[in-house]
């Protein structure tokens, strides 16, 4: 998975310009075919749908770990 992040508190009107062109580039002929030919699946969401995939992913993940009794070292 490859993820744009910006730091806490930028501005609204900076995260949908930075989505905005970077859903424009994954979108192009050419990015599309080498992520493709990568191996990777192109996903170009929302700034507020990446935050609920991230979310519910945390919970799962969070829960598998729990449940196998991983832990840091």
């Amino acid at each position: 998975m490859i993820c744009l992040y910006a730091p806490a508190k930028t501005p609204a009107a900076i995260v949908e310009q930075l989505n905005r062109e970077s859903v424009r580039v994954l979108r192009s002929p050419e990015v599309k075919e080498r992520l493709f030919n990568s191996g990777a699946e192109v996903v170009a969401n929302s700034p507020r749908e990446f935050a609920a995939y991230m979310k519910a992913d945390m919970q799962k993940m969070g829960k598998v770990i729990k449940d196998a009794g991983i832990r840091a070292e």
